[in-house]
């Protein structure tokens, strides 16, 4: 976190429910966080469940944000995929402005762009993929604010593409000494319990960047903490992580307000 500065964001990746398959306890995260990240059926979700995690951050004061991943239901977003350049930004501008009309419809807005999953990973090693992302999104309204990891590809390409861009670390997951995540299918890459993730992101903010497994310490700013939303003991951790920032003085901030300042 930048010295001085002691505003914080807590999201949540949400409304990836599918038909009558439930995934996740939308309806009490919701409560915890300041921003949400709606799945926009590519990855997870359907358009009942876009308007029903809409309606509810509408009702709890969070912010909306468009989740856009890779036309993968059965992987749920996380098996990488090459797309071309052209079919990449299609992708993410068709996610993007379905989540924005369900939004309008419910008098709401999307204030922030999230990729998910294996899109994510992906863009934030290739600063070309990274590139198309950012650009779609500034072509979309230069307005909207990019989510993006610490230290990622995917935050430089925001800025270069004249967009906001809030930096997220991860409450739940550890990471590599290049900034990347640490794979699912390796051993340590989870951070479980509330506690141990509450800890982990005190350890961040109080370093000023990312805590890797090794020890190493790549500063970055903090603007945002994200807690999955698909994790069984997302609630826990995310009123952990809240109450641990309280304590130690951060007010907590939604997207578009924190980046307002």
């Amino acid at each position: 976190m930048e010295a001085g500065r002691m505003n914080i964001n807590i999201n949540a990746d949400m409304g990836e429910s599918f038909g009558p398959w439930p995934m996740g306890d939308d309806a009490s995260l919701i409560q915890v966080i300041n921003s949400a990240n709606v799945a926009c059926g590519f990855h997870a979700g359907d358009p009942v469940h876009m308007v029903t995690t809409v309606q509810r951050a509408l009702k709890n004061g969070v912010s909306i944000g468009a989740h856009p991943a890779f036309h993968d239901l059965q992987g749920f977003g996380r098996r990488s995929m090459k797309l071309s350049d052209t079919e990449l930004s299609a992708i993410v501008t068709y996610q993007v402005g379905a989540l924005q009309a369900i939004a309008a419809a419910q008098g709401g807005a999307v204030t922030h762009v999230k990729p998910h999953g294996a899109m994510s990973n992906m863009a934030c090693a290739d600063d070309a993929m990274a590139n198309v992302i950012a650009t779609a999104v500034r072509a979309i309204s230069a307005d909207l604010i990019l989510l993006a990891p610490a230290c990622s590809a995917l935050a430089r390409a925001g800025e270069t593409a004249g967009l906001r861009v809030a930096i997220e670390v991860f409450a739940d997951r550890a990471y590599q000494d290049d900034g990347q995540l640490v794979p699912r299918s390796q051993p340590h890459a989870m951070v479980h319990g509330a506690e141990a993730s509450a800890a982990h992101v005190l350890g961040m903010l109080a370093a000023g960047g990312l805590v890797c497994l090794s020890g190493k310490v790549l500063p970055t700013p903090i603007h945002s903490i994200c807690v999955h939303g698909d994790n069984p003991e997302a609630v826990a951790s995310a009123m952990a992580v809240r109450d641990a920032v309280k304590a130690k003085g951060y007010t907590l901030k939604s997207i578009d307000a924190l980046l307002s300042n």
